[in-house]
């Protein structure tokens, strides 16, 4: 699936219905990857995103804390920010493990930079700047992530056929 935004706006809109696409009743361990350069709207997709998951508040780039934990009582929403890691070793120091577990949401911002070490997305999300705004790819990874797609779209999401 692919989206533009024009604004700051939309790109948390987006964000938004992505939250309130999430399947009724699904409190599964779910994963998105968050993929782009600096400034292309990963963490604007991500606050608008938890809003929608219901969290108050303001919500700020985890670039310093690295991850940020958010609760809205059955749900825990992991916003995690993976860009000052120097290699993935490094993950096993944030406790990323007993985070993964029913209830809970996590947002990767720079997945690459765990590479072999985090658990496969439901959904990758790429961003990219635009000439006018960003351009949002959208790619399912498992059954899960083409079920929250349909949800979306409201149209059939096929199994992406292998990678050669």
């Amino acid at each position: 699936m692919h989206t533009h935004t024009n604004t700051a706006q939309d790109t948390e809109d987006f964000g938004w219905q992505l939250a309130c696409a999430r399947p009724a009743g699904e409190n599964d361990f779910a994963v998105l990857y968050l993929e782009g350069e600096l400034g292309a709207g990963k963490t604007t997709f991500a606050r608008g995103f938890l809003h929608g998951l219901g969290i108050k508040g303001s919500v700020r780039s985890p670039t310093y804390t690295i991850l940020e934990p958010y609760s809205t009582g059955a749900l825990t929403a992991l916003h995690v920010d993976l860009y000052r890691l120097r290699n993935a070793g490094e993950l096993e120091t944030l406790g990323l493990r007993d985070w993964a577990r029913e209830g809970c949401v996590w947002l990767i911002e720079w997945p690459e930079r765990g590479a072999g070490r985090l658990p496969l997305p439901d959904l990758t999300l790429s961003f990219a700047v635009g000439t006018a705004g960003h351009d949002i790819d959208v790619r399912a990874g498992s059954g899960r992530g083409r079920t929250w797609l349909q949800e979306l779209t409201g149209e059939t999401i096929e199994k992406e056929a292998p990678t050669p």
